[in-house]
């Protein structure tokens, strides 16, 4: 299906090289402020060609707002948003007809309908999550403005480089800050990586204190330590140049939601974040609170007792992940989602074509090697899609 949610529902369309993508929002409160350049923050975010370490597929991803939305103010209609595809390339996929990529849906989509997309992944590439993100943006917003809830998500580890502290972190901005990288390349070809602390490092990975000179580039991680963020810019680096990819995990706290939310038995807020999660392109598994680490818990350390606050009662940690029974308790929401390396890449591959014949694929096109810094803001928009929704909900079923 190509929609999601009960009452702040939306569906997006469009193919990775189709004219566009684009979402269809229901449900979305009349009356609410909302400007395009609040939704374009969140898809420069998002979008292809921001750096060296992305794709090279440019695209400016500007929201194109359709219906729903007059003078900056929600109409509690329809909202139909529009991202043009403006540099689509089909012929780096002329392999398509050939070969299905390992890895990646070309397979499982012809088993299902009997054809795939000519070009690029159709819906199943991670192209469509600008429609995503674009409806996530006037959630995240209502929620902020309205609730006060704050839903904020960062590069946690790529491969086996991980953020090495436990921390709060609450502001979009500092988190692009701490993970912000200068590249600089000189004329002999040579690469040097600085990050927001000054720490310079060479291309083999060795510290040093000179300024070099030569073209410089900022680039994003999205990881908010400056230590991993250099590493993790290198890596990601040395493995596109190797025309390989890397996974990693992303972690992501919800703040300040209202106990409350969720459904008992099949619509648990943690069922619907991770239906939401794992719905996003590349991802293979979420955990919530303590996750898999909690089965080497025993009962009495796993358990969150309570204490009298100003709140009332509140749990004095947080194993749970702010959800028992399915049902949100005023804790912070704390999840972590991991993505795999991507699927096209560059270096020689020995697989089957359609036909069965064995044959070496080198697959062509411009892809991520890592996608961990774009997929932040998805991350958060399927969050809060998820919390919308609920809230929404339990508004038409409260009596007060």
């Amino acid at each position: 299906m190509s929609s999601f949610g009960r009452v702040y529902r939306v569906t997006t369309y469009g193919e990775s090289h189709g004219k566009a993508v684009g979402c269809i929002i229901e449900g979305m409160p009349s009356g609410f402020e909302i400007t395009q350049q609040q939704i374009q923050y969140h898809l420069s975010r998002r979008r292809p060609g921001q750096s060296s370490l992305t794709t090279e597929r440019s695209e400016s991803d500007t929201a194109v707002i359709l219906s729903g939305i007059q003078n900056n103010i929600t109409l509690g209609t329809p909202i139909c948003i529009s991202i043009a595809n403006s540099d689509t390339r089909s012929s780096d996929y002329s392999q398509l007809s050939a070969f299905p990529r390992p890895g990646h849906a070309d397979f499982s989509y012809r088993m299902k309908y009997g054809c795939n997309a000519e070009s690029g992944g159709g819906r199943a590439s991670a192209r469509e999550t600008a429609a995503r993100v674009a409806a996530g943006a006037l959630a995240i917003n209502y929620l902020e403005e309205k609730h006060g809830i704050l839903i904020i998500s960062w590069v946690e580890s790529v491969e086996n480089i991980k953020l090495p502290e436990d921390l709060i972190w609450t502001d979009r901005e500092e988190i692009d800050r701490l993970g912000s990288i200068e590249i600089t390349t000189t004329e002999n070809g040579d690469w040097f990586y600085k990050n927001c602390e000054g720490v310079s490092i060479d291309k083999d990975g060795n510290i040093i204190n000179a300024e070099i000179e030569g073209q410089r580039e900022i680039v994003n991680t999205r990881c908010p330590n400056p230590d991993a963020a250099l590493r993790i810019a290198k890596k990601i680096r040395d493995t596109k140049i190797d025309g390989d990819s890397l996974g990693g995990i992303i972690r992501c706290k919800c703040y300040n939601v209202p106990s409350g939310l969720g459904e008992p038995c099949f619509d648990k807020l943690q069922a619907l974040l991770a239906h939401a999660m794992l719905s996003i392109p590349s991802t293979k598994g979420f955990e919530i609170g303590s996750g898999f680490e909690g089965t080497h818990m025993l009962g009495s350390q796993h358990n969150d007792c309570f204490l009298n606050s100003e709140k009332g009662l509140f749990p004095m940690t947080n194993h749970a992940g702010g959800v028992l029974g399915g049902i949100s308790s005023g804790a912070t929401i704390d999840f972590r989602v991991a993505f795999k390396p991507v699927s096209t890449i560059k270096k020689p591959q020995l697989t089957a074509k359609w036909d069965g014949d064995l044959e070496v694929l080198e697959a062509k096109g411009r892809h991520d090697s890592c996608v961990l810094p774009r997929a932040t803001p998805i991350v958060e928009s399927m969050a809060a899609m998820v919390i919308m929704d609920c809230l929404l909900l339990q508004k038409m079923q409260s009596s007060s």
